[in-house]
């Protein structure tokens, strides 16, 4: 188990490979997950080769930016290390990770360019209690989760202050007017701004004692 986090969820060691040889593992995936803070994940593969992702599915579950960069992981991997869009993938929420390992009904929703490889993702992480949804917005679903975070520490300082719902509900729904103007500017597709992707994923983090 891990000490730090989620510790009463007991990993089983005869379904897992460990190690330390972050350049090896990645060579010998092909799908690769990518967990690492966003803050930390520029210093943790700034030594690996350029080449290294090469022909790789990269899946995000990061919810920010590169912070040097200012950068979303789909534009950061596409420029440092040549991944086309089209091998990058976006798992979102919302799904909060405590109530997955209580194994709780949890959804979520993966984008990706490829048909192909978002529907293959969606099966990968499906179970009987995680249910999956395609999406092709890897963008729009990038800024909904830096922006849901950002919202979300608006309505804790609004909790602290103990100005109670009826306030936190009118900063919430300005908040998913908001988003729905940036992500429309950053990349204009069709999208429906009430999928779980995008108010859901505000909600669950806006409104939870986890978050």
């Amino acid at each position: 188990h891990n000490p730090k986090y989620l510790s009463s969820v007991q990993l089983k060691n005869e379904l897992l490979c460990i190690s330390s040889n972050l350049e090896e593992t990645i060579s010998n995936a092909e799908i690769i997950f990518v967990v690492v803070p966003a803050a930390f994940l520029k210093n943790t593969l700034s030594n690996l080769p350029a080449t290294i992702f090469q022909n790789k599915i990269i899946v995000s579950a990061v919810k920010g930016m590169i912070p040097e960069d200012n950068l979303i992981l789909v534009e950061y991997f596409n420029q440092q290390w040549n991944v086309a869009f089209e091998n990058f993938a976006v798992v979102s929420g919302p799904c909060h990770a405590e109530e997955v390992a209580l194994e709780k009904l949890s959804y979520l929703t993966i984008a990706s360019q490829s048909e192909e490889n978002r529907n293959a993702i969606c099966s990968l992480l499906q179970c009987r209690f995680i249910f999956t949804t395609p999406s092709d917005d890897i963008w729009g679903t990038e800024y909904a989760a830096v922006l849901k975070n950002i919202y979300a520490l608006g309505a804790g300082i609004c909790n602290g202050l103990n100005y109670g719902d009826n306030f936190q509900a009118v900063l919430i729904s300005n908040a998913i007017e908001e988003m729905e103007r940036f992500v429309k500017a950053v990349h204009p597709i069709e999208r429906d701004i009430k999928d779980s992707a995008y108010l859901g994923d505000l909600l669950v983090t806006a409104y939870s004692q986890f978050s």
